[in-house]
């Protein structure tokens, strides 16, 4: 902890921003150049749009480095807790499940890494374990709070196993919600910039949540994921030098569900990541609706896609996104700031 700073916590939030920045800005070329040197690149699906060819081959892994940046972070501007430890601990294990994924494409020389049943495993028992550690060690309560509507208490069906609860439903809950962010972030990650854009826009909104409710080191935690796709963004817009592959992808998605969770969001960051849950809900009509008819509602789909077949060019679909996703994340958080207002009220 900057302990001179103590005293101005909103001070060491942009901090972590800041220090996030400078770090994966400082690291990053570096590891480029040892990914080149040995020739770890980017495998692009044989089914996407002929533009992405040129991707081929173009470093990927960045997420290595945000990871990096987001640890020393954490640890060095805030002062750790047992929920910032859980945070990081449950992020940095998705990373790795993401990583393994990289590497398996790379090796194969394939856009395919893991199986989805492993990948779906491995965030199931990283899902339910922080949630067991979220109510059991953090004192989270398992209910779901929709804003000036009604709170569900889901701990109504809870099993108790010495001294650990399980809040069946609650659980349940948390493992849908965290594997959906997981993965909706991961299928947003497919043009240049535009999931590390996308999720910086959101972790900043949540680090504004995180402090609202005095949680300072997990606002710090997300300032720092913020700063660090602010970082990787200088090597990532387009045409993009480095891709942050599933190790960073992964890690993002699991680490907004993360504080969703402590931070009592659960249903808000569905508006607030609004975006990712277009995104992932447009892979899942065009699956449905292909199966049914064999016929396609999208030319393209995640959603992304669907927008460059119909002639918008990669940076113009970058960019728009970036504004809806501003503008979701800044409903998602003035519904949120209202109630907060209202119950102090």
């Amino acid at each position: 902890m900057l302990h001179i700073f103590e005293s101005y916590p909103t001070f060491l939030v942009f901090v972590g921003i800041v220090v996030a920045i400078v770090l994966t800005m400082a690291l990053m070329p570096a590891w480029i150049k040892f990914l080149k040197s040995s020739h770890i690149g980017q495998q692009v699906r044989a089914d996407g749009p002929e533009s992405h060819l040129v991707k081929q081959g173009t470093p990927t892994m960045g997420g290595v480095i945000m990871l990096i940046a987001v640890i020393l972070t954490a640890l060095v501007v805030g002062h750790p807790t047992p929920e910032t430890f859980a945070l990081l601990i449950a992020t940095v294990l998705t990373g790795c499940l993401g990583l393994i994924d990289d590497a398996e494409k790379v090796v194969k020389e394939r856009s395919l890494g893991l199986t989805p049943k492993a990948k779906l495993v491995g965030q199931f028992v990283i899902s339910t374990v922080f949630g067991l550690v979220a109510v059991n060690v953090m004192g989270i309560a398992p209910t779901v709070d929709i804003p000036f509507v009604y709170t569900f208490d889901l701990g109504v069906l809870t099993t108790n196993f010495g001294q650990v609860a399980v809040p069946w439903l609650y659980l349940i809950f948390v493992d849908i919600l965290l594997m959906g962010l997981c993965n909706a972030v991961n299928l947003t990650d497919g043009l240049d910039g535009l999931a590390a854009g996308t999720v910086m826009i959101v972790m900043i909104v949540m680090a504004a949540i995180a402090y609202r409710s005095d949680m300072l080191d997990s606002a710090i935690f997300a300032a720092a994921l913020a700063g660090a796709c602010i970082g990787f963004l200088w090597f990532n817009s387009f045409p993009a030098d480095i891709f942050m592959g599933d190790t960073g992808s992964l890690a993002l998605g699991m680490a907004l569900g993360c504080l969703s969770v402590f931070t009592k969001t659960e249903f808000v960051v569905l508006i607030i990541g609004g975006l990712f849950v277009a995104e992932a809900l447009s892979v899942m009509i065009q699956v449905f609706y292909y199966k049914k008819t064999h016929k396609r509602i999208f030319l393209m789909a995640p959603l992304h896609h669907h927008f460059e077949k119909k002639g918008w060019s990669e940076t113009k679909v970058v960019v728009r996104f970036w504004i809806v996703s501003g503008v979701l994340a800044a409903l998602g958080f003035a519904w949120y700031f209202a109630e907060s207002l209202m119950a102090v009220a």
